[in-house]
């Protein structure tokens, strides 16, 4: 059970929680959110995102946006998490977030056990997302946002079937990618998207 005030006192500090989504999938962004929560929040119901359906995170997103003392939302796209590691990424996405928030957070509470990039105080929880609601509201942003997003993709990138899994590396998106080939939406770094090392020894211009 959640305690209303966990997350935005501590200290005499504002709090905020972030947490990211879609790190382990081979397309798309990784998406982080940040929120800082009122001290009288009261969400019923607020917990991990993957524990939830997409139908309740998607009614839960709403009342926290419309509860939050602020949300932001960060990004890191293909391209950066194929330059510096999907960890990096990971971490950038956090920073980039809690920096687009109209209020400055005393104390960042993360999820999992490795800090962002920046001068603000933080705190690493590991299972944060099921253990404090600012974080838990930051992973129900994340993913919600997430998810539309791969439903775009899916029109402009088709085939790989992006709007059912979101991206994450099921039996059909690997069928499709042998097939396909990766799209600009994929992370070519990621195994199974890109050619393996000896095929792209294998592989020379003009044979």
């Amino acid at each position: 059970m959640f305690s209303p005030k966990g997350c935005t006192q501590f200290a005499d500090e504002i709090q905020a929680g972030v947490d990211e989504a879609g790190r382990g999938c081979l397309a798309g962004p990784v998406v982080a959110g940040a929120v800082i929560l009122p001290p009288d929040f009261d969400l019923p119901g607020l917990t991990d995102s993957k524990k939830l359906s997409s139908r309740r995170r998607v009614v839960l997103a709403q009342a926290i946006k419309a509860q939050a003392v602020s949300w932001a939302l960060g990004f890191s796209w293909p391209g950066e998490i194929d330059r510096i590691n999907i960890l990096q990424a990971s971490l950038a996405a956090m920073a980039r977030a809690v920096e687009a928030l109209r209020v400055s957070p005393g104390l960042v509470l993360v999820d999992g056990n490795q800090r962002f990039p920046s001068s603000l105080p933080q705190k690493t929880v590991v299972g944060g997302d099921a253990l404090h609601p600012c974080i838990s509201a930051a992973s129900i942003l994340a993913k919600t946002f997430r998810d539309d997003l791969l439903l775009c993709m899916d029109q402009r990138y088709p085939g790989y079937g992006l709007a059912v899994h979101k991206g994450y590396g099921t039996k059909a998106h690997l069928d499709a990618l042998r097939r396909l080939g990766p799209s600009p939406a994929h992370r070519v770094s990621f195994r199974g998207v890109g050619p393996t090392p000896r095929e792209a020894q294998l592989w020379l211009p003009g044979i």
